[in-house]
C-alpha cells in the first residue's frame, strides 16, 4: 500500500486519480485549497486524507507532502495565466524532490513546438521535471470529453448543435477524466514500469461530425456539427484559439489502438460509453 499525494484533488483529473487510487486500496492525500468544499468532503467520505495545500504557499506543500511515497501533479493556467502555471509547477516539483515518484499530467503534443500557450507552459514544467533527480512519468491527455458536458458545447447541445471550432471531417483524439485518472493510478502503482516515460493518452478518435451524431444519439435529439469561427474563439481566448488552430492544421494524433492493446487495465471509454454515463436530462436543463 502506497501513500500518494494528489494535487487538484477536487478537480476533474485529480479527483479521478484519487478515486482510482482509493479503489485500488492505497492511502490518498487529497491536496486542495478548499478542504471544506463538497468535492473534498466526498473524497474524505471515501477514505482520503484531505489536506490544505496551495501552490503559492510552499510551506503548505511541505506539510502536505511529508511522509508521502509519490505525487500526482496537475497544473493549469486557466484562472491565472501560463507564467503562473509554470511557476507553480516548478514550486510543486521542488517540494516533491524527496518523494519516490512524480507523475505529472501534461497535454498530448506538449513536448512539440505547438505554439499553444498552455502547452508551452506544460512543456517547461516537463523539462524541469526531467532534471529534478526524482523518478518521473509524464502522462499527456488528448482533448477532454468532459468539456462536452459544460460551457459553450452544452449550450449548443440544448439547441441540437455541436458547436466546435474545427472542420466537420478533421479527426480529433479524445479522453474522459475517468480514463486519465485510471492511467495515472496505473503509472503511480507501477513506478518501475513507467519511470522515465512520457505517454500521450487518448481513448477514442472521431471527427466533429461523428461526435455530433454520437452525442445526439445518446441525448435523444438530432444534433448537427456547426463550426465555430476561430476569430470568435480568439475574442474569448487567444490560447484556446491557438489550440484549435493546431488541432485543425497539425492534428492531435495519439495511438489509441496501441494504448488499448498495451494497457487494457485502464478500461478505456469510447465517447459513446462516456456520454451514456452522463446525466444529460439534468445537464441540459440546469442553468439554461
Amino acid at each position: 500500500m502506497l501513500t500518494i499525494a494528489v494535487t487538484g484533488a477536487t478537480g476533474a483529473q485529480g479527483g479521478a486519480t484519487a478515486r482510482s487510487l482509493l479503489d485500488a486500496g492505497h492511502r490518498v492525500r487529497a491536496l486542495t485549497r478548499r478542504p471544506g468544499s463538497p468535492a473534498a468532503e466526498a473524497l474524505r467520505e471515501r477514505g482520503a486524507d484531505v489536506r490544505y495545500a496551495d501552490l503559492d504557499a510552499p510551506a503548505s506543500l511541505d506539510a502536505a507532502l511529508d511522509g508521502a511515497d509519490a505525487l500526482f501533479a496537475v497544473t493549469t493556467p486557466f484562472g491565472t495565466d501560463t507564467a503562473t502555471e509554470t511557476r507553480q509547477g516548478l514550486v510543486l516539483i521542488d517540494a516533491a524532490r524527496h518523494l519516490g515518484h512524480i507523475v505529472f499530467t501534461s497535454a498530448a503534443h506538449a513536448d512539440r513546438d505547438t505554439g499553444v500557450p498552455h502547452y508551452e507552459s506544460k512543456r517547461e514544467i516537463e523539462q524541469y521535471l526531467r532534471g529534478c533527480g526524482v523518478p518521473w512519468t509524464v502522462i499527456a491527455p488528448a482533448a477532454f470529453m468532459d468539456n462536452y458536458a459544460d460551457g459553450w458545447t452544452l449550450d449548443g447541445l440544448r439547441d441540437g448543435v455541436f458547436a466546435w471550432p474545427m472542420p466537420a471531417d478533421r479527426p480529433l483524439t479524445l479522453i474522459p477524466a475517468v480514463d486519465i485518472g485510471a492511467f495515472a493510478a496505473l503509472a503511480l502503482q507501477n513506478r518501475d514500469r513507467f519511470a522515465g516515460a512520457r505517454i500521450d493518452i487518448a481513448s477514442d478518435e472521431l471527427t466533429p461530425a461523428q461526435i455530433a451524431d454520437i452525442l445526439g444519439s445518446v441525448i435523444g435529439q438530432a444534433t448537427v456539427h456547426r463550426q465555430v469561427p476561430l476569430d470568435y474563439v480568439r475574442t474569448r481566448s487567444e490560447d484556446l484559439a491557438a489550440m484549435f488552430a493546431y488541432f485543425t492544421t497539425t492534428g492531435l494524433d495519439v495511438d489509441v489502438t496501441g494504448l488499448r492493446r498495451d494497457h487494457p487495465e485502464v478500461g478505456w471509454h469510447s465517447l459513446a460509453e462516456w456520454a451514456a454515463g452522463q446525466n444529460w436530462p439534468t445537464l441540459l436543463t440546469t442553468n439554461h
